[in-house]
């Protein structure tokens, strides 16, 4: 009986991870931040999504350029372009305003400025400078970098308190510090087993510790805290980050 209750809650946080972080047909109530363990769950199956489709481009004879642009394609696609969003309007919103309140509103707005604009340029520019010499050598990376960047917003989301008054980050709830590390865990497993060299792995995590602790000093000091377009931002900075790295790595 607790076995069947463990699966059911097992179950019920996988599909509130892809109801809440991505547009594909498997998503369903979830315990929100509770069940954060399985945001990288969700990442992967985005990751696996975007590899598969550039891999695929590469064997029709694409040029690698051109498969990297598609595996983005696919993962904004899968996702709703909902953290790629996050990034502009965080860059948007800390970067402007002369108050936390007017901050936030620029954050709500939902048109992009010139910061944003850059922000999303310029990050989404890195990542597919990254995919154009990834894919071609080791796609599964692809899997374990989206799955761990998504453990980097459950991490970020329980170290800041929610910077509204409502809003998505704070109907969700806020995780414990042990969902958070769970998530870790977790995103730490299924890059472990997908990045071609494993060695890697510690630079990797040290970078994301080092862009999260500026990130968040960064929102704290600017708004007071988290939102969902910061948890996003931590995402597309993080997989941007980490993807640079491994391809960096000899």
């Amino acid at each position: 009986m607790a076995q069947d209750s463990f699966v059911r809650v097992w179950w019920g946080d996988i599909r509130g991870a892809f109801g809440l972080l991505t547009r594909l047909p498997l998503g369903g109530p979830g315990r929100g931040a509770a069940g954060c363990w399985a945001w990288p769950v969700a990442g992967a199956l985005v990751g696996a999504l975007a590899a598969a489709a550039g891999w695929g481009a590469l064997w029709a004879g694409l040029p690698p350029g051109w498969a990297a642009a598609l595996a983005l394609a696919v993962q904004a696609a899968a996702t709703g372009a909902l953290h790629e969003d996050g990034l502009a309007d965080t860059f948007d919103g800390l970067m402007g305003g002369r108050d936390p309140a007017r901050r936030l509103e620029i954050m709500r707005d939902s048109r992009i400025g010139t910061f944003g604009a850059l922000a999303l340029m310029l990050v989404i520019l890195a990542r597919w400078s990254a995919l154009v010499v990834l894919l071609p050598v080791a796609p599964l990376a692809v899997i374990g970098i989206a799955a761990l960047s998504r453990a980097c917003m459950a991490v970020l989301m329980a170290a800041l308190p929610p910077a509204r008054l409502d809003g998505l980050s704070r109907l969700i709830g806020r995780p414990s510090a042990a969902a958070a590390a769970l998530a870790v865990g977790v995103g730490g497993a299924l890059a472990l087993v997908s990045l071609p060299d494993v060695r890697a792995l510690p630079v990797v995590l040290i970078a994301l510790a080092g862009m999260l602790l500026a990130l968040g000093r960064w929102a704290r000091a600017r708004i007071g805290g988290q939102t969902g377009d910061i948890l996003g931002a931590a995402q597309q900075l993080a997989e941007a980050l980490a993807l640079g790295i491994i391809v960096a790595a000899p």
